[in-house]
């Protein structure tokens, strides 16, 4: 890896446990089996089922953060620190060696981290220096429901980044975006495999093929981390409209 932050030597993972009265403990075999088959899946379950912190478990079980990491984003910073706080408990890991987190100002990670906390701000900020996300084998997209700007341009970069990134696994998760919603609005495109359900809980496998879709509207002022992406497309004007088509 010429990433920085990619190690040579893979990590080494601690046993992993899992708290059996939470809905996702119980599905974790299936949704381990639709993230090896698909390269995208949409995780909705609402609050409190345990999404935000096992689904990186399960990734790592998956041997997922081994010489890259997982990213998990979070649309707070305080939500960034307290689930990075939490899963090195379970992982009974100090914060900031195989769990970390970065949010402004702040900086937990280090090179043995395999699972790294951020804002979405923090991982568009990284696309100026690492425009292909190479220091990730797996992302996890959290809280999709809010979309605010930061998560419209991911969800579009990454629309155009998958087929160049076929290593890279997306998990997009929300406690209340519903199985019509993201297969409308962003057009998911839906294997033939059902749902897995259980007790207002779905995981659903989606193709890497999502498709912009977004209703045309008032445009919010473009952040500098999207402007100088603009200012790197070889076609700007081209890519305007393609980010157009994401927000909302």
């Amino acid at each position: 890896m010429t990433e920085p932050e990619a190690t040579a030597t893979p990590r080494a993972i601690p046993p992993i446990h899992y708290p059996e009265d939470l809905p996702v403990a119980a599905l974790r075999g299936e949704i381990a089996e639709a993230l090896s088959a698909h390269q995208v899946i949409i995780v909705a379950g609402e609050t409190g089922s345990g999404k935000t912190t096992q689904l990186p478990k399960i990734c790592l079980e998956l041997g997922r953060g081994r010489e890259q990491r997982i990213g998990h984003t979070q649309p707070r910073r305080l939500a960034a620190r307290n689930v990075a706080r939490r899963i090195a408990e379970e992982l009974a890991t100090p914060l900031g060696a195989l769990v970390g987190y970065q949010v402004r100002f702040q900086d937990s990670v280090g090179p043995e981290t395999a699972v790294k906390l951020m804002t979405d701000g923090i991982l568009l900020a990284e696309l100026r220096r690492d425009r292909e996300l190479r220091a990730y084998d797996t992302l996890i997209i959290d809280e999709a429901h809010e979309r605010s700007l930061n998560i419209d341009f991911l969800l579009g970069y990454l629309h155009r980044l998958l087929p160049r990134r076929p290593d890279l696994k997306v998990v997009i998760t929300s406690a209340t975006i519903g199985v019509a919603i993201p297969a409308g609005a962003m057009q998911l495109t839906l294997t033939p495999k059902e749902p897995i359900s259980a007790a207002r809980f779905l995981v659903i496998p989606t193709t890497a093929c999502f498709a912009a879709a977004y209703a045309w509207g008032p445009s919010p002022p473009i952040t500098p981390a999207v402007l100088d992406i603009l200012i790197m497309e070889p076609d700007p004007a081209s890519f305007m409209w393609r980010l157009a088509c994401f927000i909302p």
